[in-house]
This record gives C-alpha cells, structure tokens and sequence, in this order.
C-alpha cells in the first residue's frame, strides 16, 4: 500500500521541542543522539517556510536557581531526581545551534522561568495554547527532545488544548533515564490520540 504524502496546509504548525546546546552531544544534559532531530527538522522547517507556515521553537529558559537541579520543583513527580545545571538563560548552553535552520520569523517559546516550577511542556506557564488558537492553528506537527519529557508533555497539552498533533517520529530522541522510557512515551502519545509521521513521507 502506498503511503500518503504530508503536504502542510494553512491552519497547520511546526512546533520544534528544545533542541539547544545542553541537550546536545557536548551539553550539560546531552540527550543520547540528540544530534540527529536536527537534519529531519530541517526538512520540515524548509518546507513549512517555503509553504509561510508558522514554525515554534520552545526553550528551556531558566533562572541559576531553578528547582529542576536541585530536586525542589513543587510539582515534580515522587521520586524523580535532579537534573544538572542546564538552559540558564542567557548562557551557550540554553541557545539554538547554529546547525538549526530556524528563519527570523520563528516564534520562539520561553518555559521555565519560575524558580520553584518544573516546566516541561511548552504550554505550561506561557501564553502559546492562544496565541496558536488565534492565528487559527488546528493542526501541530511535534519533534524535537526529549521524546520522554518535554516532547512528551507538549504533546499531551497540545492535545487537551484541542490540537491534532503530528507526531515527527524520527526528529525526536529519548533521555531514556529507565530503559524503554522513550518508546513507553510514544505509546502515551499515540494511545492520547497523537498519529505518528516519518520525514520521508513528507512531499517535496
């Protein structure tokens, strides 16, 4: 059976999870292969500029002493520990690499920011869920790190916010901090009601 080509159309969205500096090979928070969303990513930023579609790009943006590195965060799950040190705003660690294609034009999310809040999803403590909702995106379609975290919970957000998501499934990569953690994510995503696409699939 053939597979039906993606070809984006107006009310649709790109929406770039996290991909900076620390969470790539290097970086306080290296996401094992993280490196490889980026040239998928590519592709779809290319094609959803050339086509003048909205491209969002999320970031941790955080305070020196977010609660995230010390274990703190009074929302975080029992059990879960720390994080390193990473995204401090305005450091290397918390840009865009230079390798990502991303046009001036992208909207650019900061999450965060609050000392005492853990915030994984792009929708959490930021205004994204109406901005998208008033420029008429129906449509979102989700890469970027990591599968397990912040991919995850901007998925599950996007989708209580009243998104169809998109799923990119060789742009996203997985902490995977318990074995199987990644894939254990997917099937969250998918049994929510996200569908999962593939770059190739994707009409040029």
């Amino acid at each position: 059976m053939q597979t039906r080509l993606i070809e984006p159309i107006t009310g649709d969205a790109l929406l770039i999870v996290d991909v900076q500096k620390d969470f790539l090979p290097g970086g306080a928070l290296a996401v094992p292969q993280g490196e490889q969303v980026i040239e998928p990513l590519n592709r779809w930023i290319e094609h959803f500029h050339a086509a003048g579609l909205l491209i969002i790009a999320t970031r941790d943006w955080h305070p020196p002493n977010h609660c995230s590195f010390d274990g703190s965060c009074r929302n975080r799950s029992e059990g879960e520990s720390p994080w390193p040190v990473h995204c401090v705003a305005e450091t290397e660690g918390a840009e865009f690499p230079a390798e990502l294609a991303l046009p001036k034009e992208t909207l650019v999310v900061s999450k965060g920011m609050q000392p005492d809040q853990e915030a994984y999803s792009g929708f959490q403590g930021t205004n994204l869920a109406t901005r998208l909702h008033k420029r008429g995106i129906e449509r979102l379609f989700v890469g970027g790190l990591a599968t397990d975290y912040c991919v995850l919970e901007t998925v599950l957000d996007a989708l209580r916010e009243g998104f169809q998501v998109f799923l990119i499934r060789d742009a996203v990569r997985a902490v995977n901090r318990q074995p199987g953690d990644g894939g254990r994510a997917i099937r969250q995503m998918q049994e929510s009601g996200a569908l999962l696409v593939h770059t190739r699939d994707l009409a040029t």
